[in-house]
């Protein structure tokens, strides 16, 4: 049973959850205002946001059709009868809780405005693929991704310090959303045949591989460029360039991305990419905290 709750929190995705609370860790640390108790609360909770929307994706895929025995990919919990939908519903349930608590405590010492980010999170986690008219599979996903995953995680979580949001949370924000968005293209690439005979018409369904794959490239590239950027306006750290030591990790991503459609390979991409994000986020942050320290 707790293998079957493993399998379906989708741990190899959680590393979007975690980087950006990294990096907004750091632009505290940087400002003199980082505290351990607000960044592991806030780390709760985005964590247990994630799990929750891939419980409801879980449940919902399988209810909708898109999880079939003919799906590339790892095992789906409530698809393949590990756990019942009720079930699953239970541990969306749990998982949202756990992210409330962490809401209150938040909202306690950092306000309302975490308040308006938390109901926003979880009403958009759920209409992803829930309901009558899921964005999910309307070609918004990259979307929802980019924003709550990217600039409201990473804003979100620098804000609960001591409610501001500075424009360096702003763009490296931009960079993990892009990163974050990668992934869920990864995922929609190596899904595309069974999305596409499900109705599932998400972006990389509407614009066909070599489109969803041209995203992809697009994406990982683009939080680069914003990296850069960001250090050439002076916004970031030059510091922070260490974190495009990845390129050379990212490069065999696209390539394979483009060549292969079996899954073995897809499922290493997917994997590869939330790695990659998860080791931008970490050179971001030490990044900042070398300019502040040295």
């Amino acid at each position: 049973m707790l293998g079957a709750w493993t399998l379906a929190a989708r741990p190899a995705t959680l590393w979007a959850a975690v980087a950006p609370l990294l990096i907004a860790g750091s632009l505290a640390a940087r400002d003199d205002v980082f505290e351990w108790v607000r960044f592991l609360v806030a780390m709760l909770g985005a964590i247990a946001i994630q799990i929750g929307v891939n419980f409801a994706n879980d449940v919902a895929d399988a209810a909708k059709g898109a999880d079939t025995a003919a799906r590339i990919g790892p095992t789906r919990a409530v698809a393949s009868g590990l756990l019942t939908s009720r079930q699953m519903w239970t541990g969306v349930v749990a998982a949202f809780g756990v992210a409330a608590l962490c809401g209150v405590y938040l909202i306690a010492v950092a306000g309302w405005v975490i308040a308006i980010i938390g109901v926003a999170s979880i009403l958009a986690a759920l209409g992803y693929t829930n309901g009558p008219n899921p964005y999910g599979y309307r070609g918004l996903g990259e979307a929802f991704v980019f924003v709550f995953f990217g600039l409201v995680a990473t804003v979100g979580a620098r804000y609960v310090f001591d409610r501001t949001a500075p424009l360096d949370a702003w763009l490296a924000g931009t960079a993990m959303g892009l990163l974050a968005t990668a992934i869920l293209l990864a995922n929609n690439v190596r899904d595309i045949e069974t999305d596409a005979m499900s109705g599932k018409q998400t972006l990389v369904v509407r614009v066909g591989r070599q489109g969803g794959v041209a995203i992809y490239n697009a994406a990982v590239a683009g939080a680069y460029a914003v990296v850069l950027l960001a250090v050439a306006s002076g916004w970031l750290a030059a510091w922070t360039l260490i974190s495009l030591a990845t390129i050379p990790l990212a490069v065999p991503l696209m390539r394979t991305l483009r060549k292969e459609t079996s899954g073995p390979p897809l499922i290493a991409v997917l994997k590869g990419t939330a790695r990659l994000q998860l080791l931008v986020g970490i050179l971001i942050s030490a990044g900042v905290l070398l300019d502040r320290y040295l």
